[in-house]
Protein backbone atom coordinates (compact mmCIF):
# COMPACT_ATOMS: atom_id res chain seq x y z
CA UNK A 1 0.00 0.00 0.00
CA UNK A 2 1.03 3.22 -0.64
CA UNK A 3 2.11 5.84 1.84
CA UNK A 4 -0.87 8.32 3.32
CA UNK A 5 -3.19 7.27 -0.01
CA UNK A 6 -5.91 9.78 -0.60
CA UNK A 7 -7.81 10.69 1.42
CA UNK A 8 -5.14 11.06 4.17
CA UNK A 9 -2.64 13.14 2.31
CA UNK A 10 -3.67 16.26 3.44
CA UNK A 11 -3.25 15.31 7.63
CA UNK A 12 -3.16 19.05 8.56
CA UNK A 13 -6.81 19.78 7.90
CA UNK A 14 -7.97 16.63 8.60
CA UNK A 15 -9.81 15.90 12.14
CA UNK A 16 -11.14 12.46 12.77
CA UNK A 17 -14.41 11.60 14.87
CA UNK A 18 -14.79 9.27 17.29
CA UNK A 19 -18.60 7.84 18.60
CA UNK A 20 -19.84 7.14 21.25
CA UNK A 21 -23.22 4.46 22.81
CA UNK A 22 -25.75 3.81 20.77
CA UNK A 23 -28.34 1.03 21.00
CA UNK A 24 -26.01 -0.80 17.67
CA UNK A 25 -22.69 -0.89 18.45
CA UNK A 26 -21.23 -3.77 16.03
CA UNK A 27 -21.34 -1.27 13.03
CA UNK A 28 -19.32 -3.30 10.23
CA UNK A 29 -16.83 -4.84 12.91
CA UNK A 30 -17.72 -8.60 12.04
CA UNK A 31 -16.28 -7.87 8.33
CA UNK A 32 -13.05 -6.01 9.48
CA UNK A 33 -12.62 -9.30 11.94
CA UNK A 34 -12.57 -11.82 9.17
CA UNK A 35 -10.99 -9.53 6.26
CA UNK A 36 -7.64 -11.50 5.76
CA UNK A 37 -5.87 -8.10 6.53
CA UNK A 38 -7.61 -6.36 8.84
CA UNK A 39 -8.54 -9.10 11.18
CA UNK A 40 -5.51 -9.83 12.78
CA UNK A 41 -5.49 -6.26 14.18
CA UNK A 42 -8.94 -6.05 15.17
CA UNK A 43 -8.89 -9.10 17.44
CA UNK A 44 -5.63 -7.84 18.73
CA UNK A 45 -7.89 -5.12 19.92
CA UNK A 46 -10.80 -6.95 20.54
CA UNK A 47 -9.16 -9.72 23.13
CA UNK A 48 -6.84 -6.38 24.54
CA UNK A 49 -10.05 -4.64 25.52
CA UNK A 50 -12.19 -7.92 26.94
CA UNK A 51 -9.64 -8.79 28.92
CA UNK A 52 -9.49 -5.27 30.96
CA UNK A 53 -13.13 -4.92 30.88
CA UNK A 54 -13.66 -8.24 32.75
CA UNK A 55 -10.55 -7.81 34.90
CA UNK A 56 -12.53 -4.39 35.83
CA UNK A 57 -15.85 -6.11 36.42
CA UNK A 58 -14.91 -9.92 37.61
CA UNK A 59 -16.44 -11.72 34.86
CA UNK A 60 -15.77 -13.12 31.42
CA UNK A 61 -16.02 -10.19 28.57
CA UNK A 62 -15.66 -12.49 25.14
CA UNK A 63 -15.63 -9.54 22.86
CA UNK A 64 -14.38 -11.85 19.60
CA UNK A 65 -16.97 -14.28 20.24
CA UNK A 66 -19.69 -11.94 20.43
CA UNK A 67 -18.35 -10.23 17.15
CA UNK A 68 -18.04 -13.43 15.37
CA UNK A 69 -21.55 -14.46 16.22
CA UNK A 70 -22.78 -10.97 15.70
CA UNK A 71 -24.58 -10.41 18.81
CA UNK A 72 -25.40 -6.74 19.66
CA UNK A 73 -24.67 -5.80 23.63
CA UNK A 74 -27.80 -4.49 25.05
CA UNK A 75 -27.93 -2.45 28.03
CA UNK A 76 -27.45 -6.05 30.00
CA UNK A 77 -24.17 -5.89 28.42
CA UNK A 78 -23.48 -2.61 28.99
CA UNK A 79 -19.79 -3.03 30.24
CA UNK A 80 -19.32 -5.51 26.71
CA UNK A 81 -20.74 -2.42 24.47
CA UNK A 82 -18.31 -0.03 26.21
CA UNK A 83 -15.27 -2.07 25.51
CA UNK A 84 -16.27 -3.20 22.20
CA UNK A 85 -17.07 0.39 20.55
CA UNK A 86 -13.11 1.43 22.42
CA UNK A 87 -11.63 -1.60 20.96
CA UNK A 88 -13.20 -1.35 17.09
CA UNK A 89 -12.21 2.13 17.43
CA UNK A 90 -8.70 1.90 18.59
CA UNK A 91 -8.22 -0.98 15.76
CA UNK A 92 -9.26 0.76 12.77
CA UNK A 93 -6.79 3.74 13.80
CA UNK A 94 -4.23 0.85 14.08
CA UNK A 95 -4.85 -0.35 10.51
CA UNK A 96 -4.57 2.83 8.99
CA UNK A 97 -1.77 3.27 11.06
CA UNK A 98 0.34 -0.33 10.26
CA UNK A 99 -1.30 -1.10 7.00
CA UNK A 100 -1.64 2.16 5.68
CA UNK A 101 0.60 4.13 7.01
CA UNK A 102 -1.17 6.84 8.13
CA UNK A 103 1.13 9.25 10.53
CA UNK A 104 -2.38 10.38 12.87
CA UNK A 105 -0.71 12.10 14.38
CA UNK A 106 0.14 14.56 12.05
CA UNK A 107 -3.73 15.46 11.76
CA UNK A 108 -5.43 18.51 13.24
CA UNK A 109 -7.66 17.29 15.79
CA UNK A 110 -9.53 14.54 16.97
CA UNK A 111 -12.91 14.85 18.81
CA UNK A 112 -15.67 12.14 19.98
CA UNK A 113 -18.86 12.21 21.32
CA UNK A 114 -19.47 10.77 24.64
CA UNK A 115 -17.26 7.92 25.16
CA UNK A 116 -15.98 8.95 21.71
CA UNK A 117 -14.13 12.04 23.65
CA UNK A 118 -12.34 8.88 26.05
CA UNK A 119 -11.23 6.87 23.19
CA UNK A 120 -9.94 10.26 21.58
CA UNK A 121 -7.62 10.56 24.27
CA UNK A 122 -6.44 7.18 24.52
CA UNK A 123 -5.67 7.88 20.41
CA UNK A 124 -3.96 10.84 21.48
CA UNK A 125 -1.74 9.36 24.30
CA UNK A 126 -3.44 11.25 26.96
CA UNK A 127 -4.80 8.64 28.52
CA UNK A 128 -3.80 4.65 28.16
CA UNK A 129 -5.52 1.91 26.90
CA UNK A 130 -6.20 0.34 30.46
CA UNK A 131 -7.60 3.50 31.86
CA UNK A 132 -9.60 4.42 29.00
CA UNK A 133 -11.12 0.93 29.39
CA UNK A 134 -10.68 0.25 33.09
CA UNK A 135 -12.76 3.36 34.40
CA UNK A 136 -15.45 3.58 32.32
CA UNK A 137 -16.43 -0.35 32.03
CA UNK A 138 -15.84 -0.19 36.19
CA UNK A 139 -18.91 2.14 36.77
CA UNK A 140 -20.90 0.82 33.70
CA UNK A 141 -23.08 -1.78 34.71
CA UNK A 142 -24.41 1.04 37.43
CA UNK A 143 -24.69 3.34 35.11
CA UNK A 144 -26.44 1.12 32.65
CA UNK A 145 -28.93 -0.30 35.61
CA UNK A 146 -30.29 4.30 35.63
CA UNK A 147 -31.37 3.59 32.22
CA UNK A 148 -34.50 1.69 33.42
CA UNK A 149 -36.45 4.24 34.73
CA UNK A 150 -35.03 6.97 31.75
CA UNK A 151 -36.50 8.16 28.16
CA UNK A 152 -34.49 10.62 26.19
CA UNK A 153 -35.71 12.89 24.17
CA UNK A 154 -34.60 15.66 21.19
CA UNK A 155 -36.34 18.46 21.78
CA UNK A 156 -36.63 21.19 18.57
CA UNK A 157 -37.72 23.61 17.28
CA UNK A 158 -38.26 24.94 14.17
CA UNK A 159 -38.97 28.75 13.61
CA UNK A 160 -36.50 30.14 16.38
CA UNK A 161 -33.21 29.29 18.53
CA UNK A 162 -34.25 26.95 21.58
CA UNK A 163 -32.94 29.24 24.66
CA UNK A 164 -30.83 26.85 26.33
CA UNK A 165 -31.03 29.14 29.69
CA UNK A 166 -34.80 28.45 29.04
CA UNK A 167 -34.00 24.95 29.05
CA UNK A 168 -32.11 24.08 31.48
CA UNK A 169 -34.17 26.42 34.04
CA UNK A 170 -37.47 24.22 33.24
CA UNK A 171 -35.07 21.24 34.21
CA UNK A 172 -34.23 22.75 37.49
CA UNK A 173 -37.50 23.41 38.19
CA UNK A 174 -38.84 20.24 37.40
CA UNK A 175 -36.45 18.68 39.96
CA UNK A 176 -37.60 20.85 42.54
CA UNK A 177 -41.06 19.21 42.30
CA UNK A 178 -40.10 15.69 43.63
CA UNK A 179 -37.67 12.77 43.33
CA UNK A 180 -37.97 12.37 39.63
CA UNK A 181 -34.49 14.17 36.93
CA UNK A 182 -34.07 15.73 34.10
CA UNK A 183 -30.94 17.37 32.59
CA UNK A 184 -29.94 18.20 29.14
CA UNK A 185 -27.39 15.71 27.80
CA UNK A 186 -26.57 17.54 24.82
CA UNK A 187 -26.55 20.45 22.75
CA UNK A 188 -27.03 19.24 19.12
CA UNK A 189 -27.64 22.94 17.50
CA UNK A 190 -28.80 26.46 18.66
CA UNK A 191 -32.56 24.86 17.96
CA UNK A 192 -31.96 21.68 19.07
CA UNK A 193 -31.03 19.29 22.28
CA UNK A 194 -30.96 15.77 23.82
CA UNK A 195 -32.96 15.51 27.34
CA UNK A 196 -33.08 12.89 29.08
CA UNK A 197 -36.06 12.63 32.49
CA UNK A 198 -36.83 10.25 34.68
CA UNK A 199 -41.14 9.00 34.88
CA UNK A 200 -42.92 12.07 33.86
CA UNK A 201 -40.34 14.64 34.49
CA UNK A 202 -39.76 14.58 30.57
CA UNK A 203 -43.41 15.72 30.41
CA UNK A 204 -43.79 18.27 32.88
CA UNK A 205 -40.50 20.11 31.63
CA UNK A 206 -41.87 19.98 27.82
CA UNK A 207 -44.92 21.83 29.61
CA UNK A 208 -42.83 24.79 31.35
CA UNK A 209 -41.10 25.26 28.00
CA UNK A 210 -43.77 25.46 26.12
CA UNK A 211 -45.23 28.37 28.79
CA UNK A 212 -42.02 29.80 28.55
CA UNK A 213 -41.44 29.85 24.55
CA UNK A 214 -43.35 31.49 22.11
CA UNK A 215 -42.47 29.12 18.91
CA UNK A 216 -43.75 25.68 18.66
CA UNK A 217 -41.03 23.42 20.76
CA UNK A 218 -41.15 19.29 19.26
CA UNK A 219 -40.41 16.45 21.73
CA UNK A 220 -39.32 13.26 20.08
CA UNK A 221 -39.34 10.64 22.57
CA UNK A 222 -36.84 7.88 21.49
CA UNK A 223 -37.98 4.36 21.87
CA UNK A 224 -34.68 3.01 22.92
CA UNK A 225 -33.55 3.07 26.93
CA UNK A 226 -30.42 4.93 27.28
CA UNK A 227 -27.85 5.67 30.24
CA UNK A 228 -27.97 9.59 31.62
CA UNK A 229 -24.82 10.31 31.21
CA UNK A 230 -23.30 14.00 30.91
CA UNK A 231 -27.08 14.77 33.30
CA UNK A 232 -27.21 14.90 36.80
CA UNK A 233 -29.03 11.78 37.28
CA UNK A 234 -25.73 10.16 37.21
CA UNK A 235 -25.87 11.11 41.02
CA UNK A 236 -28.11 8.64 42.25
CA UNK A 237 -25.22 6.34 42.31
CA UNK A 238 -22.46 8.70 42.69
CA UNK A 239 -21.12 7.45 39.16
CA UNK A 240 -19.30 11.61 38.93
CA UNK A 241 -17.32 11.07 42.24
CA UNK A 242 -16.80 7.65 41.53
CA UNK A 243 -15.02 8.08 38.48
CA UNK A 244 -13.20 10.86 40.00
CA UNK A 245 -11.72 8.87 42.77
CA UNK A 246 -10.46 6.29 39.71
CA UNK A 247 -9.05 8.76 37.89
CA UNK A 248 -7.18 10.44 40.75
CA UNK A 249 -5.00 7.18 41.32
CA UNK A 250 -5.10 6.73 37.26
CA UNK A 251 -0.86 6.36 36.01
CA UNK A 252 -2.26 8.42 32.46
CA UNK A 253 -3.86 11.59 32.32
CA UNK A 254 -0.25 14.07 32.76
CA UNK A 255 0.36 13.78 28.71
CA UNK A 256 -1.01 16.50 26.22
CA UNK A 257 -3.11 15.53 24.08
CA UNK A 258 -1.20 14.73 20.26
CA UNK A 259 -3.38 15.60 17.46
CA UNK A 260 -5.28 18.22 19.93
CA UNK A 261 -8.61 17.32 20.83
CA UNK A 262 -11.72 19.24 21.35
CA UNK A 263 -13.34 18.80 24.26
CA UNK A 264 -16.96 18.18 24.56
CA UNK A 265 -17.31 20.08 27.69
CA UNK A 266 -15.51 23.27 26.62
CA UNK A 267 -16.44 22.84 22.84
CA UNK A 268 -12.71 24.17 22.28
CA UNK A 269 -8.53 22.62 22.25
CA UNK A 270 -9.10 22.68 26.20
CA UNK A 271 -6.58 19.68 27.54
CA UNK A 272 -3.09 20.52 28.52
CA UNK A 273 -0.36 18.62 30.73
CA UNK A 274 -2.62 18.75 34.01
CA UNK A 275 -6.58 19.24 33.59
CA UNK A 276 -7.40 15.72 32.08
CA UNK A 277 -8.89 15.12 35.19
CA UNK A 278 -10.94 18.01 35.48
CA UNK A 279 -12.45 17.58 32.63
CA UNK A 280 -13.34 14.31 32.51
CA UNK A 281 -14.86 15.01 36.17
CA UNK A 282 -17.15 17.54 34.40
CA UNK A 283 -17.61 15.77 31.38
CA UNK A 284 -19.47 13.07 33.61
CA UNK A 285 -22.60 15.28 34.15
CA UNK A 286 -22.42 18.14 31.98
CA UNK A 287 -24.04 18.22 28.67
CA UNK A 288 -22.28 17.58 25.41
CA UNK A 289 -21.51 20.62 23.74
CA UNK A 290 -21.51 19.02 20.17
CA UNK A 291 -22.83 22.22 18.26
CA UNK A 292 -19.59 24.08 19.85
CA UNK A 293 -17.63 21.39 18.70
CA UNK A 294 -19.23 21.01 14.78
CA UNK A 295 -18.71 24.92 14.65
CA UNK A 296 -14.78 25.00 15.92
CA UNK A 297 -13.80 22.11 13.31
CA UNK A 298 -15.47 24.64 10.93
CA UNK A 299 -13.77 28.15 11.79
CA UNK A 300 -10.42 26.69 12.03
CA UNK A 301 -10.84 25.45 8.78
CA UNK A 302 -11.01 21.40 8.76
CA UNK A 303 -11.74 20.04 5.24
CA UNK A 304 -11.92 16.30 5.80
CA UNK A 305 -13.79 14.58 8.66
CA UNK A 306 -12.92 10.69 9.05
CA UNK A 307 -15.50 9.19 10.99
CA UNK A 308 -14.00 6.76 13.01
CA UNK A 309 -16.25 3.51 14.50
CA UNK A 310 -18.65 1.05 14.33
CA UNK A 311 -21.68 2.52 12.54
CA UNK A 312 -20.88 6.30 13.18
CA UNK A 313 -24.79 8.18 13.80
CA UNK A 314 -24.81 11.44 15.48
CA UNK A 315 -21.46 13.39 14.42
CA UNK A 316 -22.14 12.85 10.54
CA UNK A 317 -25.37 13.08 10.88
CA UNK A 318 -25.23 16.57 12.41
CA UNK A 319 -22.74 17.90 9.98
CA UNK A 320 -24.73 16.64 7.16
CA UNK A 321 -28.22 18.41 8.25
CA UNK A 322 -26.25 21.79 8.90
CA UNK A 323 -24.75 21.44 5.48
CA UNK A 324 -28.59 20.98 3.93
CA UNK A 325 -29.30 23.93 5.66
CA UNK A 326 -26.52 26.01 4.67
CA UNK A 327 -27.38 25.32 1.17
CA UNK A 328 -31.30 25.50 1.85
CA UNK A 329 -30.38 29.23 3.05
CA UNK A 330 -27.90 29.95 0.27
CA UNK A 331 -29.87 29.03 -2.81
CA UNK A 332 -31.27 31.36 -4.91
CA UNK A 333 -28.26 33.96 -3.80
CA UNK A 334 -25.17 32.54 -4.00
CA UNK A 335 -24.40 29.26 -6.32
CA UNK A 336 -22.42 26.58 -5.68
CA UNK A 337 -19.35 27.95 -7.12
CA UNK A 338 -19.58 31.68 -6.20
CA UNK A 339 -20.30 30.03 -2.36
CA UNK A 340 -17.00 27.73 -2.73
CA UNK A 341 -15.08 31.13 -3.55
CA UNK A 342 -16.74 33.68 -1.43
CA UNK A 343 -15.76 31.16 1.78
CA UNK A 344 -12.36 30.12 0.49
CA UNK A 345 -10.82 33.32 -0.06
CA UNK A 346 -8.97 34.05 3.33
CA UNK A 347 -8.98 38.04 3.07
CA UNK A 348 -12.86 37.93 2.46
CA UNK A 349 -13.13 35.48 5.33
CA UNK A 350 -11.54 37.43 7.73
CA UNK A 351 -14.12 40.15 6.97
CA UNK A 352 -16.96 38.48 7.19
CA UNK A 353 -18.50 37.95 11.00
CA UNK A 354 -17.56 34.84 12.88
CA UNK A 355 -20.39 32.82 11.74
CA UNK A 356 -19.51 32.94 8.28
CA UNK A 357 -17.64 29.22 9.18
CA UNK A 358 -20.74 27.91 9.06
CA UNK A 359 -21.19 28.28 4.95
CA UNK A 360 -18.10 25.61 4.81
CA UNK A 361 -20.60 23.05 6.01
CA UNK A 362 -21.56 22.08 2.72
CA UNK A 363 -17.46 21.90 1.77
CA UNK A 364 -16.35 19.27 3.91
CA UNK A 365 -15.66 15.76 2.92
CA UNK A 366 -16.89 12.87 5.24
CA UNK A 367 -15.11 9.91 4.74
CA UNK A 368 -17.05 6.61 6.94
CA UNK A 369 -13.60 4.66 7.81
CA UNK A 370 -14.87 1.19 7.95
CA UNK A 371 -16.76 1.83 5.08
CA UNK A 372 -13.19 2.94 2.96
CA UNK A 373 -11.65 0.28 4.70
CA UNK A 374 -13.88 -2.46 3.36
CA UNK A 375 -13.98 -0.81 -0.25
CA UNK A 376 -10.38 -0.92 -0.56
CA UNK A 377 -8.18 -3.61 -2.81
CA UNK A 378 -5.10 -5.80 -1.26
Amino acid sequence: MPNSPPPFNRLSSTCFAFRGYNFENLGRTPELLAHAQYGPLVRRRLIECGEIAGRNVGREVNLVRRVESRIEPDLSAYVDAVALIIAAEMAQLDILRELFHVELEQSQSYFGYSLGEIVALCASGALSIEDAVGIPTSLADDTASLAATCQLAVVFCRKQELPLKVVQQCCIETNQEGDEMVGVSAVLSPNSVLIIGEGTSLERCRQKMAGRIPARIFFKINEHRWPPMHTPLVWRKSINTRAAMFMAKMESGLTVPQPPVLSMVTGKRSYDEINLRDTIYRWVDQPQLLWAVVYETLRSGVETIVHIGPGPNIIPATYHRLADNVQIQTRGSLGSRTLSTFVNRPWLKSLLPERAALLRAPMIQHIMIEDWLLAQEF
